[in-house]
């Protein structure tokens, strides 16, 4: 028998309400006739469980039933610690209510784990937003929060990509995510659910329509199954290139992941100096052009040809015009001597 699994029913019952015997042997993953004794355990102990009978019964606690025994160990109490995110919390307007959440977190642990809590909390910290960007502001988050919480329709004007740029939509908000410090909205519309960036959310609107949620929606796996999506609609087409030992080296800090794993799984040497060969996907050949420009000297594109005659024409360009600068500066201003260092 364990205790810590008669704990997790007790909690299960008491934050859940009726669950069947099935259920719970599920979540715990154990048999159904270990939770059936896993319940007749607690009643023996004086937990006032009771069955009810029929399609749509299971086992309850007796109303106004609550345990005030947490049975919190010492790395769960580090792992709650780390789910407060001042940072995000912030962004949706919860910051004092999470800070509250902690104090009294604190004040109900025992010395010893509030101590280990304290701890955690101090050598742990959040920056969402990646390098070389600001983080975006997001003016209308707590509101959405609202209208996710409380399932109220939101009335927004949205800044878009493709004509018209602003359009007015009526949403029924299902959920925020955070990506790489960037918040999305996720809700539905007429024409089905869809993800929207806050930051492009120009204003914003509680209106007085409710909604339901559908039971079955999960915000998680539409998520994963949205970034599949994106990126399967974001690579249309491919290129081959060759690359120095250095640019491959300089990869992982100056393209994409997707690029990248491409390299290392399609990659093959041409000649003896080290340089490989290897297909890339592609957005398109001004998307591409930009991004392997940051490689230099290092890449060489192979095909296709637009995509070759458009980082030599960029090149070119760039030639022309370094080149007059040099002159033109050789022409204005004579060298001048080196300080050395006393």
């Amino acid at each position: 028998m364990s205790a810590g699994r008669l704990l997790s029913v007790l909690l299960m019952l008491q934050s859940r309400g009726r669950l069947t015997a099935q259920a719970i042997a599920e979540e715990l993953g154990v048999s159904v006739r270990t939770a059936y004794r896993d319940l007749t355990r607690l009643q023996a102990a004086g937990v006032p469980v009771y069955a009810e009978p029929g399609r749509r019964g299971g086992y309850q606690l007796l109303d106004g039933y609550r345990t005030r025994l947490t049975g919190l160990s010492e790395g769960e109490a580090r792992a709650l610690f780390l789910a407060g995110l001042p940072g995000p919390a912030a962004d949706l307007g919860l910051a004092g209510e999470v800070t509250a959440a902690r104090l009294k977190l604190l004040a109900a642990l025992p010395a010893g784990l509030r101590e280990e809590a304290a701890r955690t909390a101090a050598v742990f910290h959040l920056d969402a937003p990646g390098w070389y960007r600001e983080p975006e502001g997001a003016p209308h988050l707590p509101l959405l929060v609202e209208a996710v919480l409380t399932r109220r329709a939101v009335d927004v004007r949205y800044h878009r990509w493709r004509a018209p740029q602003e359009v007015n939509r009526r949403l029924h908000p299902y959920g925020l995510v955070l990506k790489s410090g960037t918040w999305y909205l996720v809700a539905a519309s007429p024409k089905g659910v869809a993800t929207y960036r806050a930051a492009q959310i120009l204003d914003a609107a509680l209106s007085d329509e409710l909604f339901d949620r559908p039971g079955d929606f999960d915000l998680g796996a539409y998520w994963s199954a949205y970034l599949d999506d994106f990126q399967a609609r974001r690579h249309t087409g491919t290129a081959t290139v060759r690359l120095s030992p250095r640019g491959r080296e300089r990869l992982p800090d100056n393209m994409p992941p997707e690029v990248v794993r491409a390299v290392d799984a399609t990659a093959r040497a041409v000649g003896d100096d080290g340089w490989c060969e290897a297909v890339i996907p592609t957005e398109s050949v001004p998307h591409a052009c930009g991004e392997l420009l940051r490689l230099g000297a290092d890449v060489e594109v192979v095909a296709p040809a637009e995509l070759r005659q458009a980082m030599a024409s960029t090149v070119e360009v760039l030639a022309r015009a370094y080149g007059v600068m040099s002159r033109e500066a050789g022409r204005s201003e004579q060298p001048k001597p080196t300080a050395r260092p006393s």
